[in-house]
């Protein structure tokens, strides 16, 4: 007897096989089958790919907060992890999660990065204060653990996952797995805390994954995947500087070749961008320290190699933290520096900190001796840095273009520069390649319709995405109008990116466009004040469905047009200051205001 209806659609070779199966399985067994298939219907694996869902598994819930896009990357390679171990799971972005949801949830995965010194990302705020508030939900019937994301060279580091694993312990959660926090080089410190947070999810007694009936892999037709783990080598086409004789800044339009890369992106995505530090910082370094260039040390990229190679080649050397300041101090036993690190004296610490690397410590605070595993020791792995991209991949195929500001200062006497910048600027030349990998960001990219108006608001390096967007509207020939505001310090010196700007005018493929001089008058003029200026019109746009954009500075620009915004609210929109702030939190979180902040 068939075990198969006669209308399920196998050959009559198939049938057989599978009859001869069934008869065989035991009803753990089946169980067991069903799931797994199960499983690969919802994940829509390949051939190349096995998972499946078995009924014994807890659901997962995995909640991201993001602002740059890397937890968000995290959260979706849980979710293929927990599939491929059995787990039914689904994934949720903090602006898309309901306070009844969370109330329900009883197991919880918490990816969050913190923005700027210790805020939550934009998309995560409301969650974060409903979670923080007397409204939330008790959660005794919760198992939670929290992998939180930083830079380590601010002061709060990973305050918001901190936040919310102490928050979520306060509600009655239970912590399965301690929380994990992660530097900006985050793959190894993620890979154990998945591995060892699934494992402690799975029931009592529950086998260790499917290794047994895991496929592998096809074989790539690529010979490699360039990725951040993996950067690519990119060909520097063309570089430009796009101020004019005379001006205080030195702004460069950066091309690049991604021919053979297999990388691509979306207007909005930045690229990530692997620098080498100044040999010229590093050499006052080991002069001032007296250590041999030559000493073998390990480095956290390519094991040992000479101490000079691997400071210009591996670890950072520009930004300080109070976290090092602290490690510097005890292993130099320096009574000085300890007593910079008392609560009295944290803020004038604060300030001594901003814009210092570790030179500032080998000069004004010298060890009586210096070793290569004392200095190394103290010192993080050289990051990747990431730069708005300034192109649309349409209307530029095979290419990435960059808008980056060299930062150049100097200090006891020796030349200080950006990392990543004077890089860029100085240290390589057309026809040269550096490693380059491209980021995605869901959170900052153009509305679905072309349709759909724009105002566009990125004074000095900010314009970098609003050109791409620009662009890759022209490219669909949209309809929808466009407004830029645009702001730097001189009209002849500053207007960067000035005759595009007035050929996609006189196109009327840019409708308006706004400029703030701040330097070219007696008082100070910026962007937000023309945005108020403009307010009428800038409030009968968003009335119209516009979306809202902003790209630039985070310390104060930013702040100062999401004020300049709710002004404008309350004045043209005839509403109070609780009900202009609804309106903006509303724009927020129907994604029409959108920003990427640095």
């Amino acid at each position: 007897m068939s075990h198969l209806p006669d209308h399920a659609p196998f050959l009559p070779e198939q049938r057989q096989a599978w009859d001869a199966l069934l008869s065989s399985m035991t009803p753990e067994q089946t169980t067991w089958m069903s799931g797994y298939l199960a499983g690969r219907l919802a994940a829509g694996s390949t051939a190349s790919e096995a998972v499946f869902v078995s009924a014994t598994m807890p659901e997962l819930t995995i909640l991201y907060g993001t602002e740059s896009g890397n937890s968000e990357e995290l959260a979706d390679a849980t979710l293929k992890k927990a599939k491929a171990q059995g787990f039914p799971a689904k994934v949720y972005n903090m602006a898309d999660y309901s306070e009844d949801q969370l109330a329900t949830a009883e197991n919880l995965l918490v990816l969050v990065s913190t923005w700027g010194d210790g805020d939550p990302p934009d998309s995560a705020v409301d969650f974060y204060e409903f979670v923080h508030s007397d409204a939330a939900p008790k959660l005794e019937n919760t198992r939670f653990s929290v992998l939180a994301l930083g830079d380590t060279s601010y002061e709060q580091f990973c305050k918001t996952g901190k936040d919310f694993d102490l928050r979520l312990e306060e509600l009655g959660a239970s912590r399965i797995h301690p929380r994990q926090d992660c530097d900006v080089d985050f793959d190894e410190a993620y890979e154990a805390w998945a591995t060892a947070v699934l494992e402690a999810f799975k029931p009592a007694g529950q086998a260790s994954g499917p290794a047994s009936i895991t496929t592998a892999p096809l074989p790539s037709a690529s010979p490699a995947e360039y990725s951040k783990k993996n950067p690519f080598p990119a060909e520097l086409t063309e570089r430009i500087l796009l101020n004019g004789t005379g001006a205080q800044k030195e702004i460069y339009h950066l091309e690049f070749s991604l021919e053979g890369s297999g990388l691509s992106y979306e207007v909005g995505d930045s690229l990530g961008v692997v620098p080498s530090n100044d040999p010229v910082l590093v050499d006052a370094i080991l002069e001032k320290t007296g250590l041999d260039p030559e000493a073998a040390v390990e480095s956290p990229a390519e094991g040992s190699k000479p101490l000079r190679q691997a400071l210009i080649d591996d670890f950072e050397l520009t930004s300080l933290s109070s976290n090092l300041f602290e490690a510097y101090a005890k292993a130099t036993r320096q009574e000085t520096l300890l007593e910079q690190l008392e609560p009295s004296n944290k803020d004038a610490l604060v300030k001594w900190l901003y814009g210092r690397g570790i030179a500032d410590l080998v000069f004004e605070y010298p060890a009586n001796e210096y070793t290569p595993e004392l200095l190394t020791g103290l010192l993080r792995k050289l990051p990747g840095r990431l730069y708005s991209i300034a192109s649309s991949l349409s209307a530029h195929p095979g290419e990435v273009h960059l808008t980056v500001g060299a930062v150049r200062y100097e200090r006891y006497g020796v030349p200080m520069h950006g990392v990543c910048s004077s890089y860029l600027a100085d240290r390589i030349s057309p026809g040269d390649t550096i490693p380059v990998y491209t980021q995605p960001n869901k959170s900052f990219n153009l509305p679905d319709s072309d349709d759909t108006p724009i105002i566009m608001v990125g004074p000095g390096t900010g314009i970098a995405p609003f050109r791409a967007f620009v662009e890759e509207r022209a490219q669909h020939g949209a309809s929808g109008n466009s407004w830029l505001f645009f702001g730097d310090q001189h009209f002849q010196t500053d207007f960067l990116y000035q005759l595009e700007w007035q050929e996609y005018l006189k196109d009327g493929l840019l409708t308006r466009l706004n400029t703030a001089f701040s330097r070219d008058q007696e008082y100070k003029i910026y962007v937000q004040h023309r945005m108020i200026e403009e307010g009428a019109a800038l409030y009968d746009w968003l009335e119209s469905g516009a979306h809202f954009y902003v790209c630039g500075d985070a310390s104060r620009m930013a702040k100062d047009v999401h004020e300049a915004l709710i002004q404008i609210i309350e004045t043209h929109g005839d509403q109070n200051r609780e009900s202009a702030e609804a309106y903006v939190k509303n724009l927020q979180k129907e994604k029409r205001y959108q920003r990427d902040v640095y």
